[in-house]
């Protein structure tokens, strides 16, 4: 019986002298990145059903590295302004999970949670009252934000399709608008629209661009000169409970608190500011 086999079936082994050999340590294995998992506020509820979300209420991620700051600080991919998305897209362990397709909301909350378990929940900011108009540094806590999941719409005239998208009755035309959610392509592209636009000294078009790029069908048709006759043609009345509903219908992360001006002493309702300090904040 070989020395090996006895210590396999349990007979003693001899010691022989020699000194015994531990295997050496896997570099690999010393360090491990913690993780975590983020609440999506959409439940996966709007996502098709061969999207790995479909169905999905949480995601796990990676606390943020050495290697995301370096992508973060990335003058290449600053400039293409696409250094965010890119470190979503390290943090998230599922690589079936693409950025172009989160929806926006479900998008935010992986940002936000990347944030904290990099810099902390402290977010210092410069912001200006809202009463008097002085501007001050406010520290936000990241972590008291709240999940909506879209689904109170009750009063609007809103109905879900089992395709994901939504039907929004408007009221002067009663035209029924089918839009879908905004998913990280879209927020990208109409970004770059309005630098484009912006660049050449145009006038903004920002509700009218994301109109044509969310609305699926009018009335059900389909049809691109069709839908662009509604859009360019409907009363400010029906796009604005457009927005509005739109708005209800979309899981987000909601990061408004209350800030006290150091100034006039008012304490009023803030939505967090979202500037170049969040991943560089004091």
């Amino acid at each position: 019986m070989s020395r090996n086999n006895g210590a396999r079936l349990g007979a003693p082994v001899q010691n022989l002298g020699m000194p015994m050999q531990e295997a050496p340590p896997n570099p690999s294995l010393a360090f491990a990145t913690p993780t975590t998992f983020v609440e999506l506020p959409s439940k996966g509820l709007s996502y098709p059903a061969d999207h790995p979300l479909h169905g999905v209420d949480q995601i796990e991620i990676r606390f943020m590295t050495a290697k995301e700051e370096d992508i973060l600080t990335s003058e290449a991919l600053l400039k293409k302004g696409i250094a965010v998305d890119r470190m979503i897209q390290s943090v998230i362990l599922d690589q079936r999970v693409k950025v172009d397709d989160l929806l926006i909301g479900d998008k935010n909350a992986i940002l936000i949670a990347a944030r904290v378990s990099g810099y902390g929940k402290d977010y210092e900011v410069n912001v200006a009252c809202t009463t008097c108009g002085a501007r001050t540094e406010y520290s936000f806590d990241l972590e008291q934000g709240t999940s909506y999941d879209g689904q109170d719409f009750e009063e609007y005239e809103v109905e879900r399709t089992d395709r994901g998208t939504f039907i929004i009755t408007t009221p002067t035309l009663k035209a029924q608008v089918e839009m879908r959610l905004m998913v990280g392509s879209d927020e990208r592209y109409l970004t770059q629209l309005g630098m484009n636009r912006k660049a050449k000294n145009l006038p903004s078009t920002a509700t009218t661009d994301q109109l044509r790029r969310l609305i699926v069908s009018v009335n059900g048709n389909n049809d691109t000169a069709y839908r662009e006759s509604f859009i360019t043609n409907a009363p400010a009345m029906d796009t604005r409970y457009l927005r509005k509903a739109f708005r209800q219908i979309t899981p987000n992360v909601d990061l408004t608190q209350d800030f006290t001006c150091s100034s006039c002493g008012i304490t009023n309702r803030m939505e967090v500011p979202m500037t170049a300090k969040f991943f560089w904040s004091k």
